[in-house]
């Protein structure tokens, strides 16, 4: 341990002094000796911390929206040069260089969290063993080994023996109650932070080793931190459990505000957005016209929930502009329903009815009759029955001139065989 705190001994003071200072505030309110004042001086580390890796948050967030989208070239990459791993990290590289992304942005709030997280262990560990650290003298260091969080002094574990436990004003059963508690509290939102990312915020088109790689790690850290939690004393439990709570919370912001394409969450928030569109008639927010600006560059490349949302502000009158704002649609024209409600809305193309096949037939008899033209007939002496033979000899000069007459009904098609003359 001697060795790491040197390593952090550049840290150790700042972060002491940090600690120091939100305790005389909050020693002023709660008292100086109470778990109160020294457990919300870790909490306002925390804070204070977080809050200045905002920017690295940010940037980690685009670091892994860009290996999301670079997964399918991975892949691509990994099969092409799977017998050959020195060409294929030569491809990877070359790969990350052309786009502009680091594989290790991902983990920048991690570690630049790193040297705060040993220096106040090493400032907990000191007040265990009852050593000054940094600006905290012997009356600090004698108010802070008074302090129990719900019956828990801030530098015991969950391992420390009976004895060392006594010794600080506690019971064994009491601190490891409360250890258990925060180790179990600390590991379960640790595990609900990477669920929330794998079922909501992951691009669910594209199935690639890095979402196995996630979906392991869900697992893997909440048992990590329940392993490791047992040597941890109950200050920097404090410590981690607060930053792991501000993660989830930090987490769920971005997601509802700033989805993956493709996931989720996106589809979601798009629905969101489309009803306050359609509602308003325009888009307010500066960072909801981000989104509409980037799907209407995308063109053909949207995905399925990018289109529906285009599409619904079609059949709502509104268009998607390249700046992310939106207008009337001029192609949308008021619809009047049949109960004389008006929609707006293209209307749809009417369907013609299916005919059966008896009117089609009577249809198509109807137009013959309809070009074959007029003659005039004068009645003869010939008898009733000798007159389908006349017709049968005109339908027979009609088919030798190219065409064919249309068959009355009843009677077969083609030239008909004439009756003979019934005898009298």
């Amino acid at each position: 341990m001697d060795t790491i705190a040197s390593l952090f001994s550049f840290i150790t003071t700042p972060v002491s002094w940090v600690i120091v200072q939100f305790h005389s505030v909050y020693g002023a309110i709660f008292g100086p000796d109470t778990g109160w004042a020294w457990g919300l001086s870790i909490v306002s580390l925390v804070i204070l911390i977080r809050i200045c890796l905002i920017p690295l948050f940010v940037k980690q967030i685009k670091a892994t929206r860009a290996m999301q989208t670079l997964q399918p070239e991975m892949k691509k990459i990994q099969e092409r040069y799977k017998n050959d791993k020195q060409r294929q990290s030569e491809e990877m590289m070359k790969l990350y260089k052309e786009t502009g992304t680091n594989p290790l942005s991902s983990c920048l709030p991690i570690l630049a969290q790193s040297p705060f997280f040993f220096a106040l262990y090493h400032v907990l560990n000191s007040i265990a063993s009852n050593d000054t650290i940094g600006v905290i003298n012997t009356s600090l260091l004698e108010s802070a080994q008074k302090a129990h969080i719900v019956g828990a002094p801030l530098a015991v574990k969950f391992t420390d023996s009976a004895s060392k436990v006594e010794a600080l004003g506690a019971s064994l059963t009491d601190v490891r109650v409360v250890t258990a508690i925060m180790i179990v509290l600390m590991s379960a939102s640790q595990f609900f932070t990477q669920r929330q990312l794998m079922t909501k915020n992951v691009d669910t088109t594209v199935k690639t080793p890095f979402m196995q790689q996630q979906k392991m790690l869900m697992y893997v850290f909440p048992v990590m931190f329940a392993v490791f939690g047992i040597n941890f004393p109950v200050g920097v439990l404090v410590y981690w459990l607060t930053t792991n709570v501000w993660t989830m919370g930090q987490q769920m912001y971005v997601i509802h505000n700033n989805p993956t394409p493709g996931s989720k969450a996106q589809a979601a928030y798009l629905e969101r957005l489309h009803k306050h569109v359609t509602t308003n008639g325009k888009v307010s927010r500066r960072r909801d016209k981000v989104i509409v600006k980037a799907i209407v560059t995308k063109g053909r490349d949207r995905n399925e929930f990018e289109r529906k949302f285009i599409n619904g502000l079609s059949k709502a009158g509104l268009a998607a502009q390249t700046d992310g704002t939106v207008i009337k649609s001029d192609t949308a024209a008021a619809v009047e329903a049949e109960d004389g409600t008006p929609t707006t809305g293209t209307p749809k193309r009417q369907q013609p009815k299916r005919q059966t096949k008896a009117q089609r037939q009577s249809a198509a008899a109807k137009a013959a009759e309809e070009a074959e033209p007029k003659t005039s007939l004068t009645k003869s002496d010939e008898p009733e029955d000798a007159k389908p033979a006349t017709a049968a000899k005109k339908g027979g000069a009609k088919s030798g001139s190219g065409t064919r007459s249309k068959a009355q009904s009843g009677q077969r098609k083609g030239p008909q065989r004439p009756k003979s003359p019934s005898k009298k």
